[in-house]
């Protein structure tokens, strides 16, 4: 009989690592997580909750007895160093693009001892991107779509949230992400996706407070919140983060909005002329 080497004692300082262990099957092996890892696995269970990949903790770490730790960026030289003092088998991952994220779920996978799973998920992901590809090729023209994961300062989605709106048929309004700037741009569809704050981004709020009733996203109704999870985390959970694009993008193809997208409520100044 082959021993099997694979760590069996998982700390997860980010959610994307925890995602991607229960897709490969082995949440099991997960002793300890963050509190934001249980939003997009609610099932971890009763498992010990530690800081996460910016505020970690030596001795809570520690305390969990792991033989691998698993996080991300965003890092603090501070966090870096404590997850280090743990003297714990340490595997940091920094993706910004899809092929970053294919490459992590490969890397978690073998490490994990489960190479073939991995390459099936990846697998799922390029199918399914490649899909909504084909799908929406055609759409001309190309709505312009301004996503953002913070508001204060304004900060625009990542690079993976860019290929996944331009799979779902759109064009990505990037830098510079600022007030005025999005004023010019005058996009055909907002996206507000903030980190941490589920799908609780106040829309109606900020359009009045930034003035943007006037926009064309605005006056048409198509300024959304998308859930955190499904845009800023990099693993196989934002399949659904395209899908919610998608029906943003392509609103007479989706009457009904699929889970994880919120439209806004606010009326725009000329929506109110005309009542």
């Amino acid at each position: 009989m082959t021993a099997d080497f694979s760590p069996q004692r998982v700390v997860s300082l980010q959610p994307s690592a925890s995602v991607i262990l229960a897709r490969l099957g082995m949440q099991d092996r997960l002793v300890a997580c963050t509190r934001y890892c249980k939003d997009v696995v609610p099932d971890l269970g009763g498992i010990a909750i530690v800081s996460d990949s910016w505020t970690a903790q030596a001795e809570e770490i520690a305390a969990a007895l792991p033989d691998l730790v698993i996080a991300a960026v965003p890092y603090q030289l501070e966090a870096v160093a404590q997850i280090l003092k743990a003297g714990v088998r340490f595997l940091g991952l920094a993706p910004k693009s899809l092929a970053d994220i294919y490459t992590d779920i490969a890397a978690i996978a073998g490490v994990m001892g489960a190479s073939d799973r991995g390459q099936e998920i990846i697998a799922d992901m390029q199918g399914e991107i490649a899909a909504a590809c084909a799908r929406n090729r055609s759409t001309s023209p190309k709505p312009r779509v301004f996503c953002e994961e913070w508001g204060k300062p304004i900060i625009h989605s990542q690079c993976w949230v860019a290929e996944l709106v331009k799979a779902a048929g759109g064009e990505f309004v990037g830098q510079p992400a600022e007030e005025d700037s999005i004023r010019r741009a005058d996009p055909d569809v907002i996206a507000l996706a903030w980190c941490g704050a589920g799908d609780c981004v106040p829309l109606e709020k900020i359009v009045r407070e930034r003035g943007w009733q006037d926009l064309r996203a605005v006056r048409q109704r198509r300024v959304y919140c998308i859930s955190d999870e499904l845009l800023n985390t990099p693993a196989p959970t934002l399949l659904d983060g395209l899908r919610a694009l998608e029906a943003a993008i392509h609103p007479e193809r989706h009457p009904q909005l699929p889970h994880g997208l919120r439209r806004v409520e606010v009326k725009s100044e000329e929506g109110k002329r005309e009542k």
